[in-house]
């Protein structure tokens, strides 16, 4: 049975990050993914400011990924362009970086720092009493001091963990395909607040026109789980009617590639327990704002491994408390605020105050560049905690009257 410091289940950027971090610090590292080498994995393609500065960490060149300013944000008539606010702790610009070459990117950094990397093989915990003590994978039992889940949404791992998703918090459901488009190096990011269904119903999500830099666009849309009628509401459409919107202005070829959907995890019974811990995706750390987390998903991935190499008995418990400190608030508003804008009249009226003024806007920018967390100074770390004390006390009676049907 062969045995290595930490097990990897999944080679997506979170994956990726906890292999590169662990192997760079002298740790034995095997990561196992169930998809071939080069996959695509469906997603927006958009890299906040906060993903490049963990990407910035992980020493990544990005070459390869098309520069990105700012964020252009629509609100009906409404339209304001910001530029990604360059800070101590992030920089000044985002990326587009289609994941087929990023995970590929990512993923060559971690066999170069010594991991190795073994596809086309579904690994699943191997747990023995109360702790995981490694995989099984393809006929093959591996033990290790960590197992770490880097899965994605959650599946067979995430409920032999204990992992699932909690049934009563909200989740995103978001739709994307590529079409070419002369404007396809356009230095910013667009965002469409105002989506309708088919019958008319505001759509707490947005729709977005992400720039890729090779000739194409990333189209697409997502939506949140609670909003009235979510269960009938056809993505397919969506994408159309938002495809409708932006023909003209970013004249669109036709789609090339069939569109694609996935879900968006944002919450996690467990994220840790004996000789395991879940990153990412996987430990629901998606901004319910924005649906993004490749940037948690590095961040996380870093953080596991660099307390494993302080101290591999302590890590797993560690992990858990210090995620919690620099996400678990805001992520919590976000949810919170989800069921609120849940509700139609809510979700107009509060639309046009997101873009209606400078101030108001650059808060928004923040929120959806996922600059925003528990540590964030200035008008923008206030507005969070003053929004969390107040979701907290309307919590309930947001749940209770939830418009979701």
């Amino acid at each position: 049975m062969d045995h290595y410091d930490i097990a990897v289940i999944g080679a997506g950027p979170a994956g990726a990050a906890a292999a590169i971090q662990a192997a760079r610090g002298g740790a034995s590292v095997v990561v196992f993914d169930k998809a071939p080498y080069g996959r695509d994995k469906v997603c927006g393609d958009g890299l906040t400011p906060r993903a490049v500065g963990a990407l910035n960490d992980l020493q990544i060149d990005m070459d390869g990924a098309h520069h990105i300013d700012g964020l252009r944000m629509i609100a009906n008539k409404t339209h304001r362009e910001l530029l990604w606010p360059g800070t101590a702790r992030f920089p000044a610009h985002g990326a587009v970086w289609p994941r087929r070459k990023l995970d590929a990117h990512l993923i060559d950094a971690a066999t170069q720092a010594g991991a190795e990397v073994i596809w086309e093989t579904e690994a699943l915990p191997m747990i023995d009493g109360h702790r995981v003590v490694g995989v099984e994978a393809g006929g093959r039992k591996v033990t290790a001091d960590l197992t770490i889940a880097a899965c994605g949404a959650p599946g067979a791992v995430a409920r032999m963990l204990g992992a699932e998703r909690v049934e009563d918090e909200p989740f995103g459901l978001a739709i994307r395909t590529y079409a070419e488009s002369p404007r396809h190096a356009d230095k910013h990011l667009e965002a469409c607040l105002t989506l309708s269904d088919e019958n008319g119903t505001p759509v707490p999500g947005y729709g977005w026109m992400f720039p890729a830099g090779d000739g194409t666009v990333n189209i697409g849309v997502g939506a949140l789980s609670t909003m009235k009628g979510f269960k009938k509401l056809n993505l397919n459409k969506l994408l159309d009617s938002y495809r409708d919107l932006v023909q003209d202005s970013w004249e669109l070829g036709p789609n090339l590639e069939r569109p694609r959907a996935w879900r968006l995890p944002m919450s996690s019974q467990k994220r840790h327990g004996a000789g395991w811990v879940a990153i990412g995706d996987a430990a629901g750390l998606v901004n319910p704002m924005n649906g993004e987390g490749i940037d948690y998903g590095l961040e996380s991935g870093m953080l596991a491994s660099d307390l494993f190499l302080e101290n591999p008995a302590t890590a797993p418990q560690r992990y858990d408390v210090l995620v919690g400190e620099r996400f678990d608030s805001f992520l919590r508003t976000g949810r919170r605020f989800s069921f609120l804008i849940g509700h139609p009249f809510i979700l107009k009226n509060g639309l046009r105050m997101a873009v209606g003024t400078d101030a108001i806007a650059e808060i928004t920018l923040q929120v959806m560049g996922n600059l925003v967390d528990s540590e964030s100074p200035g008008a923008s770390g206030t507005v969070l905690r003053l929004t969390d004390k107040l979701l907290g006390i309307a919590d309930p009676v947001l749940r209770k009257t939830r418009a979701a049907a």
